[in-house]
């Protein structure tokens, strides 16, 4: 009979489960955090867990937040375990499971007056955001978008804001008044430059109503640039069930990970900060190496592997690396066409770094599927796969399997597998992709003149001679016998 968690039942838990070794009490808030969803939790609360069990920056601990009515689900599970986590690391060969208490408290989502009240408060001296990249209101060439519906609406009402950012902007003008420092805005989310990106969202739109206040933003915030890494897929019935028969722990909403965990950050916090390198963390002068080097070795890979995948029904991420064809096609295309346009990386072995890639993706444990690589290749391609492609062209390097890739996402955006099984809508822009896909099965130009995501591309004819190559072989002979032909040479 499973647990229910709570901090009243905590000490019943079976042996062999972690639990924190301080009190709740013993903390006190310092951190703001917009999006508690499972990367948040599997990531920087258990940063903060860790910290605080070796009875450290004890008064950074976290309140919840959120902007959406759909994340008041979460917050009444959370609720009724006292906000406590159960995270589950799990490698090949073992898992462990530990429950997080960093997080003393949840606003109510979407009550702009309580989170901005909170914000306002001096013990608040960051705050921090996972709101995925949709949330900073991003334009096709990945800039600030100031006449996005949400954006328009907040700086038409600023005083009653419903974007995170508009909410930001109150508080900080009430810090202002009460003379206390701003705090710190501390991206977590996997977007490239994510503190510059924040900084432009938040100026962005305080331009639009006061744009005196949008230069005190600017000179006086800090928006340090972070590198976050760790896979984490979504909660399912699946892992609350290995929650309650392998660990003994009833939790509506546990968080199950790999072992793995990077986070490089710059530091630059004014107000204070955390002890986050005592526990692993690395502050270093510029994130952009690492950055860079995750993009395109780790996203990607996930990219390359997704598409040959889900063209061949390939459900669950280490069943694609099960195959030795995806594995291969993998592997080959980063030894010679991405690795090759990554910039050197303070202490860091890039053969090694994917060798420690591939390793992860291969991770039986985990649970993370294809259909989740497959998302979204609209937003994803131009930021992953194309701005390595256009280096390789540029600087005269081999570029056929970013081609092949290319091919790849054409083909799966027909919305057929290769044995005939109807793939559902997967990208915000799929009833547009489709027919341009289907169209590129006779014109595969037809795909490259798509300009938001391929800019110029399709005017480089080796490019396009290669991607029409490749497309036609995917429709003529099939997913496995192209990779096959690829890997071979």
């Amino acid at each position: 009979m499973a647990t229910p968690l709570s901090l009243t039942t905590l000490s019943s838990l079976p042996e062999g489960v972690a639990t924190p070794v301080y009190a709740r009490e013993s903390l006190s808030a310092g951190i703001l955090h917009f999006g508690v969803g499972n990367f948040h939790r599997a990531h920087q609360a258990m940063y903060l867990d860790r910290l605080f069990n070796q009875g450290q920056s004890l008064d950074w601990a976290l309140v919840g937040a959120g902007v959406f009515e759909g994340e008041r689900r979460g917050r009444e599970v959370l609720a009724k375990q006292d906000w406590l986590t159960t995270l589950v690391e799990q490698e090949a060969t073992h898992s462990e499971a530990r429950v997080l208490g960093s997080m003393i408290d949840y606003i109510e989502p979407a009550n702009a007056g309580a989170i901005i009240a909170r914000m306002s408060e001096a013990d608040i001296r960051i705050v921090s955001l996972t709101i995925t990249e949709g949330g900073y209101f991003l334009d096709s060439k990945d800039k600030f978008d100031p006449t996005h519906p949400a954006i328009a609406a907040d700086a038409a009402n600023p005083e009653a804001p419903k974007t995170a950012f508009g909410m930001m902007i109150q508080a900080l003008k009430a810090r202002r008044d009460a003379g206390l420092q701003p705090f710190t805005v501390m991206c977590c989310d996997n977007i490239p430059h994510n503190g510059v990106v924040t900084k432009n969202a938040l100026c962005g739109l305080a331009r639009l109503s006061d744009p005196d206040f949008a230069d005190w933003i600017a000179a006086n915030v800090a928006f340090p640039n972070a590198m976050v890494d760790r896979i984490t897929p979504a909660t399912t019935d699946r892992e609350r069930a290995i929650a309650a028969d392998d660990f003994g722990i009833e939790d509506g909403w546990p968080v199950f990970c790999e072992g793995f965990v990077q986070w490089v950050l710059e530091d630059h916090f004014p107000t204070g900060r955390p002890a986050f390198e005592a526990v692993g963390a690395q502050f270093v002068a510029d994130v952009a190496p690492f950055e860079l080097m995750k993009l395109r070795i780790l996203n990607g890979g996930h990219a390359v592997i997704a598409y040959p995948a889900g063209l061949m029904d390939i459900h669950f991420v280490h069943e694609a690396m099960e195959h030795p064809l995806v594995r291969g096609f993998l592997r080959k295309i980063e030894e010679t066409e991405i690795i090759p346009q990554v910039p050197p990386v303070p202490d860091t072995e890039l053969p090694a770094y994917f060798d420690l890639i591939e390793r992860r993706f291969s991770n039986p444990k985990i649970g993370d599927t294809i259909r989740r690589l497959c998302l979204d290749g609209s937003n994803r391609q131009p930021k992953f796969i194309i701005p390595t492609l256009r280096d390789a062209i540029a600087h005269g390097g081999t570029y056929d399997g970013l081609a092949l890739e290319c091919a790849l996402w054409a083909r799966y955006c027909a919305g057929t597998t290769d044995s005939g099984a109807v793939i559902e809508a997967n990208d915000p822009n799929w009833d547009k992709l489709v027919p341009v896909a289907q169209q590129a099965r006779r014109r595969p130009q037809a795909w490259l003149e798509q300009e938001a995501i391929y800019g110029d591309l399709a005017a480089h004819a080796g490019f396009a001679q290669r991607f029409a190559h490749w497309l036609h072989s995917l429709w003529e002979n099939g997913t496995a016998a192209t990779l096959q032909r690829y890997i071979a040479g």
